[in-house]
C-alpha cells in the first residue's frame, strides 16, 4: 500500500473536495472549520463553529455544509461547544458562513452529516441522529433546494445514516449506516423523489465483520466506496460485492476522487489527523459541479 500524506495535525478532518487547482478543500470537525490544505499547508476557510461533517461544491461555486452542531467525536477528543445543527453555505470568495436550514417540516434537523449535488441543482443530505446519554434520535435523508427556500424528508427511522451518494445515472441514492456497517439504496423515480413504496430503501450490501461506515463515494463504474471504522475503504457493487481495501488508521472517514483520470483518492484519516492521497484501482464518479 502506497500513498502520500499531504497533511498532518488536522483536527478531525472529514469531506474532503479535490480543487481544480489542486488544493483540497476539506472539514476538521474538532476545530470547526472549513479548511484548505494547500502546498502542504492549512488554511482556515471559514470558522463555522459547531461540527461541520460533510462538504460538497454547490452549483453556485459555494461549498455547502452538513454541521451536526458539535460533540458526538469520539472519547478523548476535544470539541467546540454545542450550537444548533443545520446545514450551512459558505463563499469561498469571502470566507463568509450563512445558515441555510436547521430544520425540516417543522422538526428540528439533529445531526446532518452529509451531503451530495444531483444534476438539476438539489441537494441530497443525511441526518445522523443526535445521541444524548441513554437517548438516540433517530436517522434521515432528505432533499433540499441549495436557496434555503425548501426542504423534504424522503426517509426518517434509519440509525445512524452517514455518508451519500447518487449513482452514475441518478436513479438511486445511497446511505451508509454507521452502526450496522449497511449500505442502503433509495431508488428514485425523479430528482428529488423515491419510487412509491420505497421509502424505507433497500439492502445493497454489508460490511465483513463488524465495521462501523462513515461517509462515502461513487466510482465511475458505480460501485460504492464506504470509508469503514477499523477497515480502511469497503467498496460494495450495486448487486453486493465487496471488496476491502485497508488502512493504517483506525478512524478513515471519508474519501473522494480528483486529479486528470478520476483516480486520485484523496482520503481522511481521523485518528491520526492525516489527509492522504493514493491512486485507486478505478477512476471515482465526477461529482456534479466539481471544480
Amino acid at each position: 500500500m502506497t500513498f502520500e500524506v499531504l497533511a498532518e495535525g488536522l483536527q478531525f478532518p472529514e469531506g474532503p473536495i479535490a480543487m481544480a487547482d489542486g488544493s483540497v478543500i476539506l472539514v476538521e470537525i474538532a476545530r470547526g472549520t472549513l479548511s484548505r490544505v494547500w502546498n502542504g499547508k492549512v488554511e482556515v476557510v471559514c470558522d463555522l463553529g459547531g461540527g461541520p461533517n460533510g462538504a460538497a461544491l454547490g452549483p453556485d461555486g459555494a461549498v455547502y455544509v452538513a454541521n451536526n452542531g458539535g460533540g458526538g467525536l469520539p472519547q478523548g477528543t476535544a470539541s467546540l461547544p454545542p450550537i444548533q445543527a443545520g446545514i450551512d453555505r459558505v463563499d469561498l470568495a469571502t470566507g463568509k458562513g450563512e445558515r441555510l436550514y436547521d430544520s425540516v417540516g417543522g422538526n428540528p434537523l439533529s445531526a446532518p452529516n452529509d451531503l451530495v449535488f444531483d444534476r438539476q441543482g438539489g441537494m441530497w443530505f443525511t441526518d445522523y441522529g443526535r445521541q444524548t446519554g441513554r437517548t438516540r434520535h433517530l436517522s434521515g435523508l432528505y432533499h433540499a433546494t441549495p436557496d434555503g427556500s425548501h426542504a423534504e424528508e424522503v426517509s426518517f427511522g434509519g440509525t445512524g445514516y452517514n455518508g451519500v451518494g447518487l449513482s452514475p445515472e441518478e436513479t438511486v441514492v445511497y446511505a451508509a449506516e454507521t452502526f450496522t456497517g449497511r449500505l442502503i439504496a433509495w431508488d428514485l423515480a425523479a430528482p428529488g423523489k423515491v419510487v412509491k413504496g420505497g421509502r424505507g430503501g433497500r439492502l445493497v450490501g454489508a460490511a465483513p465483520g463488524r465495521a462501523f461506515f462513515d461517509s462515502l463515494a461513487v466510482q465511475a463504474n458505480g460501485d460504492v466506496c464506504v470509508a469503514s471504522i477499523a477497515d480502511g475503504i469497503t467498496t460494495i457493487g450495486p448487486a453486493g460485492a465487496v471488496r476491502q481495501t485497508p488502512l493504517p488508521d483506525r478512524m478513515v472517514t471519508n474519501i473522494c476522487f480528483g486529479g486528470a483520470d478520476m483516480r486520485d483518492a484523496y482520503i481522511t484519516m481521523s485518528q491520526t489527523g492525516r489527509l492522504i492521497r493514493m491512486r485507486w484501482p478505478e477512476p471515482g464518479l465526477k461529482l456534479n459541479f466539481s471544480a
